[in-house]
C-alpha cells in the first residue's frame, strides 16, 4: 500500500565531475529533482512511494522514468510531455562542494503538467502528500500542484512542503514570496533553509521567523543549516543537532535526503502528529542530520539517496565513537 506521494518536477542534473585536458568541467548526467529526490529517499528507507510528476518523451525522461523504478518508487503518477524536452540543470560547485543551479527549462516538460494528468487516485491512497515550490514557479504546474494540494488537505492527508527557492526560475521575487507564502497554509511539516526562512519572513533570527511561520498553521518545521545542521520547532519545544563530518563529494540533494528521512520517521510512527514527543523530535533530527550527511559522500540527486542498512550502518559506526 502506498504511503507517501510526492508531486513535482523531476529533470537531469548534470554535475561536474572533474576537468577536461583543456581545463573545462566533465560533466555527469544524474537524475534528479526535488520531490523525485524525496520519493527515492522515503523508498529507500522502506516506505512505500509514488510520484507524480511528468518529463520529456526522450533520452532523459526515459531515464528519468527508470531511474525511478530502479529504486523501488511507483510511477503510476509518471507521465510523459509529447512535444517538450525534459528539463535539464547544470550543477555548479564552489571550492566547499556547495552547489548552484543553470536551468534549462524554457519551458521543460515538467512545469506543464496538467490537472487533468494528476492521478488524484494516489493520493486518495497514501497517508502524506509530499511537494515542494519549484513547481509553483511557472504554469500550468503551478495551478495543477495547488490544486493538488487543496485537495490532499481537503480529504485529510498530511502534507509536507519544502519551499525550495531557486530565483532564477520565477519571473521575479516578489511573486515566488507571495506564491511559496501562500502555501504554508496547507502543510503539517515544514523543511526550510535558513535563507528560505528569512526570504519568507524577513527575520533573521530564527527562533522568531520560526514563530512568524508556525502562525500559519504548521505543527512541525525543520530548519535546514548546511554543515551547521539543523534545528526544529514544535508547539514550544525547539533544539537543534549538528550535521556529521563526511567526505563531501556533492551536496546536491542533502535537503531532499533530510526531508525523505523526517517522512520516514513520521510514517513510521504510525501516530498522529499532535501526539509526538521530545525525544522523537530529537530521534527524528538526528536521523535526518544522518542521512543528509550520507547523501553528500555521493554525486548526484537521486543516487545519493541512502538505504536503510546504510544509515543503520553509518549509525553504528557514529555511536562508537
Amino acid at each position: 500500500m502506498i504511503k507517501v506521494c510526492a508531486i513535482g518536477e523531476i529533470l537531469i542534473d548534470f554535475t561536474p565531475i572533474g576537468k577536461s585536458k583543456n581545463g573545462n568541467n566533465i560533466y555527469e548526467q544524474n537524475p534528479g529533482g526535488g520531490p523525485a529526490n524525496v520519493s527515492v529517499a522515503t523508498s529507500m528507507l522502506g516506505i512505500p512511494t509514488t510520484f507524480i510528476g511528468k518529463a520529456g518523451n526522450d533520452g532523459f525522461g526515459i531515464a528519468l522514468k527508470k531511474a525511478l523504478i530502479n529504486k523501488g518508487v511507483d510511477v503510476q503518477g509518471f507521465v510523459y510531455s509529447k512535444d517538450i524536452n525534459t528539463t535539464l540543470a547544470f550543477v555548479h560547485l564552489d571550492k566547499n562542494n556547495d552547489r548552484s543551479f543553470s536551468f534549462y527549462r524554457k519551458p521543460g516538460a515538467d512545469i506543464t503538467l496538467t490537472d487533468k494528468e494528476v492521478n488524484y487516485k494516489l493520493i486518495d491512497e497514501c497517508e502524506l502528500v509530499h511537494f515542494s515550490s519549484v513547481s509553483l514557479s511557472d504554469e500550468p504546474s503551478r495551478t495543477t500542484t495547488i490544486n493538488a494540494i487543496k485537495y490532499a488537505n481537503k480529504v485529510g492527508k498530511l502534507i509536507s512542503y519544502d519551499p525550495n527557492l531557486r530565483e532564477l526560475l520565477w519571473e521575479n521575487l516578489t511573486i515566488a514570496k507571495k506564491v511559496m507564502y501562500s502555501m504554508l497554509q496547507y502543510a503539517d511539516i515544514l523543511k526550510v533553509s535558513e535563507e528560505e526562512l528569512f526570504f519568507l519572513t524577513g527575520e533573521k533570527n530564527i527562533n522568531k521567523a520560526c514563530k512568524i511561520i508556525q502562525a500559519q498553521g504548521i505543527k512541525l518545521i525543520f530548519v535546514t543549516l548546511g554543515e551547521k545542521g539543523a534545528t526544529y520547532l514544535y508547539k514550544n519545544i525547539t533544539n537543534h543537532h549538528d550535521t556529521y563530518k563526511v567526505n563531501v563529494v556533492d551536496t546536491t540533494g542533502c535537503g531532499d535526503a533530510f526531508m525523505g528521512a523526517i517522512i520516514y520517521k513520521v510514517i513510521s510512527r504510525d501516530k498522529k502528529l499532535e501526539d509526538i514527543s521530545k525525544s522523537e523530535l530529537d530521534d527524528m533530527n538526528v536521523f535526518a542530520n544522518m542521512v543528509g550527511s550520507l547523501a553528500a559522500t555521493k554525486q548526484g540527486g537521486i543516487p545519493s539517496m541512502p538505504s536503510l542498512a546504510q544509515v543503520n550502518e553509518f549509525r553504528m559506526k557514529v555511536e562508537k565513537l
